[in-house]
């Protein structure tokens, strides 16, 4: 099932795991003194940018005739919408240019494009899916409470609509998360009054955003509020469903495990360090396709540096990559349509009963732990840049996997009668 000791599953020694939190460390610092007029340079250009745009878009839509200037205006509004909720609310959010002292570009005062409370969600994301990344019964991130993406949860038959579910959350992303944002809000309220209050912060910024895009705008296009009506819903759903995809790619394909709640317990920074570097996942992308996610297809940088700005998580993962090399460390990436398909499997596999699996719940693809290797011995790799002798996670994940084509291949003794 779920992890249960992070520096065995590694297969590091205590020594390797301190060492590999130090090197972290320093990246961590080297950026943070690094950072200045060129970051600051980069959010700012970026606000401006998404606002143009934004303007742009419900200027086409509105004085455009045909169907070609709605659909790109629609799709231009779609495109500033996920910029601000991505590269920048997103991120704003996480104290990325609280260093800027900028009163405007503040975790403390952004409020994002969106149904969601950026307050409750700053709670509900940067606390309890940031520090217990992936921990049942902690991160309830883990399936947004609607999907099974774990053999660690048990099977209900309710779980046979997880596929529609799917579906439902993806459209709608945004309510899920405004939701998922008070209910953890109201999980730590005392009492029913601040019960009360969070859930009065929700309605009154769902009837704000709501009002705007849905009451505002259109009433301002006259009699043509239902074409303005209709861009404003489809560039929402649009911006739903990019951000599901691009959240869901770095959290729930193979090789993005999940932790016993045991392993927070005396956690060392190098053992956070780490259990970020396994419970996440990137996609491949370039420039364009990074700024369009927030960034985000580096989620395994994201999670280990989350209050570093953005704009450096290119450089970050480089240097990330070269770590996992030296400590023999997988580095889970693959292309955006790949690790959607692998995320698309694991959640319309899991919503059947797990009589209709077939790996262990030790050695599944999306839910694996160090009892895999039981009885296993982890043969020695060739060197490829790490110190000599130090075998890890990589190494003995193709060890296992040859083990297992071996007794796949091993011929079938029939004894003669």
């Amino acid at each position: 099932m779920a992890i249960s000791d992070v520096t065995a599953y590694a297969h590091l020694s205590a020594g390797d795991v301190e060492a590999l939190g130090l090197e972290l460390d320093a990246i961590r610092s080297d950026i943070q003194e690094r950072r200045g007029a060129r970051d600051a340079t980069y959010i700012r250009r970026t606000i401006t940018f998404q606002r143009a745009l934004d303007a742009a878009a419900r200027l086409t839509i509105e004085l455009s005739r045909g169907r070609t200037g709605w659909l790109a205006g629609t799709a231009g509004l779609a495109l500033a919408k996920s910029i601000e909720n991505m590269e920048i609310g997103h991120n704003v959010c996480h104290g990325q240019w609280d260093w800027m002292n900028d009163p405007e570009v503040h975790s403390s005062t952004w409020e994002w494009d969106m149904a969601g409370v950026s307050a409750q969600w700053r709670y509900s994301h940067n606390y309890r899916h940031h520090i217990y990344t992936n921990v049942l019964g902690m991160d309830d991130d883990i399936g947004f409470g609607v999907m099974r993406v774990t053999r660690d949860e048990q099977w209900k038959p309710g779980h046979l609509l997880q596929p529609l579910r799917n579906l439902l959350l993806a459209a709608a992303f945004e309510w899920g998360i405004a939701l998922h944002g008070l209910y953890s809000e109201r999980d730590r309220a005392e009492g029913a009054a601040q019960k009360a209050a969070q859930t009065k912060a929700l309605l009154g910024k769902i009837v704000r955003q709501a009002g705007k895009d849905y009451l505002l705008f259109p009433a301002m296009s006259g009699r043509r509020w239902r074409r303005t009506l209709a861009a404003d819903a489809s560039a929402n759903v649009l911006r739903n469903l990019w951000a599901y995809v691009v959240i869901f790619c770095g959290h729930f394909p193979d090789g993005a495990e999940k932790f016993e709640p045991a392993v927070v317990a005396d956690e060392t920074k190098g053992e956070w360090y780490l259990r970020q570097m396994l419970g996440t996942a990137n996609f491949d992308a370039g420039p364009m396709l990074a700024f369009l996610s927030g960034n985000l297809c580096y989620q395994i940088e994201h999670h280990l540096f989350p209050d570093l700005p953005s704009n450096r998580y290119a450089e970050i993962a480089l240097r990330v990559r070269a770590l996992c090399e030296k400590y023999d460390l997988p580095y889970t990436s693959g292309t955006l349509l790949h690790q959607y398909l692998l995320t698309l499997r694991t959640i319309h596999k899991l919503a059947l009963p797990d009589s209709f699996l077939t790996a262990t719940p030790d050695d599944a693809p999306e839910t694996a732990s160090e009892r895999k290797f039981h009885g296993d011995k982890v043969i020695d790799a060739p060197d490829n840049g790490r110190p000599v002798g130090r075998n890890g996670l990589r190494t003995a994940l193709r060890h296992a996997e040859m083990s297992r084509v071996a007794m796949r291949r091993r011929p079938i003794r029939i004894d003669p009668v």
